[in-house]
């Protein structure tokens, strides 16, 4: 895609088709110091008050930039990059590449926690690979007075829950979820019954003396993305149905419909929610719930496969952050009588990290 100027007029060449960007969209990003707060980057004029038959006085383009002069008197200069980068109509961070993994991946993504990280540029890269993998492990963060909290908020803000701003995950009487128990726990996606669905856990761990209870993750988007070309019709019919996801305890009844994998408008992948003790699929046709049973059998099997699942011990001081929304997680079962395993858990949503990796950006000029 390039820009072209001819007669006052400025166009854009994209696949071998010429358009006209209309010049009131130019007049409206007037980015002088008069025009454009020049920390906030917001406006300080109200384009809906402006005449609408706005004309362009004088252009010029160069490498890098594109000069406007209006004949209402106002002038811009517009990077040509920024203008290119409108017109993709996509984020930054959804320019960043997943990258599929299975139970060959060896690199976890750690990054040693210092009292600065969240103003380095280490951060920048930790998110990075967030983005790329589903997850990043931070290792040697405090373990003191809640400081997943700190953390949290240090990226975004938490988004509270019934299970509060944060909860202690630990083996306990009459539980209200098998999280806090010392049983095995399945590949999975927290909370699918909540509309919206919180993006990103954390889990830090503050105490682990146990032989077992290993953390493991998998990555729905490799799993579901081989389905897709092995199983299309199983792919299919989980795209498509939606089941009713719900949890209960005596003080609260959540309940959300959504498919087992959501697509975006590009039929691209965009979300797995899985979760079979929490789920109930709608009454359909015969057929179709044959179908769907078997598509739900075959997604579990590839979860739970040991190709496609890692296992790690969390030490105390890691901290594991995980997109809720691309990967499953669980663990494995462990003995209460050999000692404590203590994790400390909480949700941010995608706000704040792509916030976060934006600020960075900005801040380092990467």
């Amino acid at each position: 895609m390039k820009l072209e100027l001819l007669k006052n007029k400025v166009f854009y060449n994209l696949k071998g088709k010429k358009r006209e960007i209309h010049p009131f969209w130019l007049r409206e990003r007037v980015n002088g110091k008069d025009f454009v707060d020049q920390s906030t980057e917001q406006r300080l004029f109200d384009p809906t008050k402006l005449k609408s038959n706005i004309k362009i006085n004088k252009l010029k383009l160069s490498k890098y930039f594109l000069e406007v002069s209006f004949k209402d008197g106002t002038f811009t200069k517009i990077s040509i990059k920024s203008i290119l980068r409108e017109f993709s109509n996509e984020s930054d961070i959804k320019l960043i590449k997943k990258i599929k993994w299975n139970s060959n991946l060896k690199d976890l993504n750690y990054f040693n926690f210092n009292e600065n990280l969240f103003e380095d540029k280490l951060m920048f890269h930790a998110l990075i690979n967030f983005y790329k993998y589903g997850f990043v492990i931070f290792k040697n963060v405090p373990t003191k007075n809640n400081f997943i909290i700190n953390f949290a908020n240090s990226i975004g803000s938490v988004r509270k829950t019934n299970f509060g701003e944060f909860f202690n995950i630990k083996s306990k009487a009459n539980p209200n979820d098998l999280a806090y128990t010392s049983l095995p726990l399945s590949p999975h996606t927290d909370n699918p019954y909540r509309n919206p669905v919180p993006c990103i856990q954390m889990l830090h761990c503050i105490e682990n003396r146990v032989s077992g209870g290993y953390s493991t993750l998998v990555d729905g988007y490799t799993v579901t993305e081989k389905l897709k070309k092995k199983f299309p019709k199983y792919h299919e019919i989980l795209t498509q149905v939606k089941i009713r996801f719900q949890f209960k305890d005596p003080s609260v009844v959540l309940e959300s419909w959504a498919e087992m994998i959501q697509l975006d408008q590009y039929k691209a992948f965009k979300q797995v929610r899985f979760s079979p003790r929490l789920d109930f699929v709608p009454l359909l046709d015969k057929k179709q719930l044959e179908l769907f049973y078997k598509a739900r059998k075959k997604i579990s099997e590839l979860y739970n496969s040991n190709y496609f699942k890692i296992e790690f011990k969390l030490n105390p001081g890691d901290l594991l952050m995980i997109d809720n929304h691309r990967l499953l997680h669980g663990r494995t079962a462990y003995k209460t009588n050999e000692g404590n395993r203590f994790l400390q858990g909480c949700y941010i949503d995608y706000d704040s990290t792509e916030g976060k990796l934006n600020y960075l950006k900005k801040k380092f000029n990467l």
